[in-house]
Parts: structure tokens; C-alpha cells; sequence
């Protein structure tokens, strides 16, 4: 197995991560707000962890993960608008934010979490990257990848719990693309091996 100096996925990755954070450095901003776009098995949410590991502001940064708010495997649209309802508008305007977590093994809303104004956020996720989120972000990154290598990553990842819905996710991450053109609004693309 190779070094991880040697995985070209990780290293992409990793500058993508150091380059968004000087991003968020340059916008003199205390609560910044990044939004990480791209469709199943791009690399967004280890872009994500990257990117909190190397947060350039002394504060913490609240990280969420569009996977804990979508309701179920048609739920992609309906996820995002809770985001940008619950956590972007509020977060805007220097209001408490909140969310509440899908719980996918029993098909229903969990818990409630806020998010704090004061704090920056990094949501990430397929459908993430809206007009409407753009509007209320500071950084927008598009994440992209080759189909197949996307496909062969998400079901190494998610196996058999994901395989029976790839297509039908795969349809609403299409729609996102052809309607919402995230692409487009993205300030930084990363384009991942």
C-alpha cells in the first residue's frame, strides 16, 4: 500500500485544504461560511475534515455534513433547503441556527443542534451549492471527479448500504447539476484524481 505522501487523492486533497484555508485567511472574516459542493464520492467530506484541520481562525469552526440532514435516499433537495432555512439564513443575519439529524435506521428526525452565529461554518455535501446558498457564503467549492472513480469510491466506502441507491441519488445529484449549476458559483474547484 502506498505512503500516504504517495495517494496523488490525498495530496490533492491536501492542497485544496491549504488553499481554502487561505481563502477564509483572506476575508478578514470572524464567522466565515464555506459551503463544499460535488457529487457522491468526490472527496467533499474529507475536503471538509481537511479543511477544519487546518481552520486559519483562532475560533473553532462548526462542521456539518449534509448526509445527517437529508430525509432518506430521495431526500436531496429537502436537505438542503433545512440548511439553508435552518443554519444559512439565521447564521446570516447573526441569529442561532439549527438542525436536526436524520436518524437513517429508523426513517425519522433525531435530535436538534444549534449552530452559533459568532463561529465560522463549513457545510458540505451533495447539493450544497444552490443560488440561494451562494448568496450566503463566503467560499464555494465545487469538488470534482472522474464518474467512475466517484462511483468506485463511494461503494468502497458505503458498500452494500449504498449500492441499491446509487442510481436513484445519483438522478437527484444530476438534477442539482443541470438546475443549480453549483460549477458556476463555486470561488475555487477542485478537481480530484
Amino acid at each position: 500500500m502506498p505512503s500516504r505522501s504517495d495517494d496523488p487523492v490525498a495530496a490533492a486533497l491536501e492542497r485544496a485544504a491549504t488553499l481554502i484555508a487561505q481563502d477564509i485567511r483572506a476575508l478578514a472574516a470572524a464567522n466565515p461560511v464555506v459551503l463544499i459542493d460535488g457529487r457522491s464520492g468526490a472527496g467533499k467530506s474529507s475536503l471538509a475534515t481537511r479543511v477544519a484541520r487546518q481552520w486559519p481562525l483562532t475560533e473553532r469552526v462548526q462542521v456539518i455534513a449534509l448526509d445527517s440532514l437529508y430525509p432518506g435516499w430521495d431526500g436531496l433537495d429537502a436537505g438542503v433547503a433545512h440548511v439553508l432555512d435552518g443554519v444559512l439564513r439565521p447564521h446570516g443575519r447573526g441569529y442561532l441556527g439549527t438542525w436536526n439529524r436524520w436518524d437513517w435506521e429508523s426513517e425519522a428526525t433525531a435530535e436538534s443542534h444549534a449552530v452559533d452565529p459568532a463561529l465560522g461554518v463549513i457545510i458540505e455535501g451533495s447539493g450544497a451549492l444552490t443560488p440561494a446558498t451562494a448568496a450566503l457564503a463566503d467560499v464555494r467549492v465545487w469538488v470534482d471527479a472522474a464518474d467512475t472513480v466517484r462511483k468506485a469510491r463511494a461503494l468502497a466506502r458505503d458498500g452494500d448500504t449504498y449500492r441499491p441507491h446509487w442510481d436513484r441519488w445519483a438522478a437527484q445529484e444530476l438534477r442539482h447539476v443541470e438546475r443549480d449549476d453549483p460549477r458556476a458559483h463555486a470561488t475555487r474547484i477542485v478537481e480530484i484524481p
